[in-house]
């Protein structure tokens, strides 16, 4: 038996992954990986990223480079032209970013799932009563990245951001032995909820990019503010940047999980389901 086996093993034991993960200093250790991962010296840099391996199923075969300046430079890593073929029909919305699918389905009302057995409401999510209406019995998929996959995140379809609300927060882990124990963990984590509505029609899809530990740093296209633990502008910010499908709308630092809402009249593709991996461009919900 391996010794990356032995400690992955020991990893995967739920009780002592939520304590390594969540029972420490969140905010103190995010800051220090934030400021760690940035060091530009090429023996700690081949060191973290040799780590990292360690730990995760990184693979590199797909980014536009393998020099990389620091591990940040590596998390943050662009993809080699083509690498995600975008699907370019027109009646469906694909998934903004490499995830591993969560809950999904269809709202009740105003409430759905992060988790078997765990509710939580739009209302708490969004901290925005019109957008609540406007996703009230809709749609919702949640995705979630893994430290290894690539970090940036795209435009679902053809389109125009009008807002983002910037809500701060906690930064639990959103690992799925998280999602188990934390009640409402989305609505208690630092997020970002992105307004925007399609080119064609009008209707409104919202992104809801939720940070997590080692990962509190969302950085979007259209804003010149970083958002992350050290953001003291306004909450809601006005925008009016447009966006092709597949075009890129911006990155986390490490890894975390978005969530895609859509109205009523959508529906999810069969390809989308708990537990499944979807990538950049893959159909992810169409027009019912």
């Amino acid at each position: 038996m391996t010794v990356r086996f032995q400690l992955l093993s020991v990893l995967q034991q739920e009780d002592i992954n939520f304590l390594l993960t969540n029972r420490i200093p969140r905010r103190l250790v995010t800051q220090f990986i934030g400021w760690f991962s940035r060091i530009e010296l090429p023996l700690i840099r081949d060191i973290s990223i040799g780590i990292w391996r360690l730990f995760s199923d990184l693979d590199l075969r797909e980014a536009k480079t393998r020099q990389f300046c620091s591990m940040h430079d590596c998390f943050i890593r662009e993809l080699k032209e083509g690498a995600r073929p975008i699907d370019g029909r027109a009646n469906i919305l694909v998934s903004p970013c490499d995830a591993i699918v969560g809950a999904c389905g269809a709202i009740a009302g105003t409430e759905l799932y992060q988790a078997k057995g765990f509710r939580y409401s739009l209302e708490e999510l969004f901290c925005d009563r019109d957008l609540v209406e406007a996703h009230r019995n809709g749609r919702y998929v949640t995705l979630r990245l893994t430290s290894s996959m690539y970090h940036r995140f795209h435009a679902p379809h053809d389109c125009r951001v009008e807002q983002v609300v910037y809500v701060s927060g906690d930064i639990w882990n959103v690992n799925p032995i998280a999602l188990k124990r934390i009640e409402r963990l989305f609505c208690k984590n630092e997020r970002a909820v992105v307004h925007t509505k399609l080119a064609a029609s009008g209707e409104p899809v919202t992104l809801v990019a939720v940070a997590a530990i080692l990962v509190a740093s969302i950085r979007l296209n259209c804003l010149d503010a970083v958002l992350n633990l050290q953001h003291r502008g306004p909450n809601v910010i006005a925008c009016d940047a447009q966006y092709r499908k597949g075009e890129e709308l911006g990155r986390f630092e490490h890894g975390s999980t978005i969530i895609v809402f859509a109205p009523e009249s959508f529906a999810l593709c069969d390809n989308v389901r708990e537990g499944a991996t979807i990538r950049v461009g893959e159909p992810l919900m169409r027009l019912a």
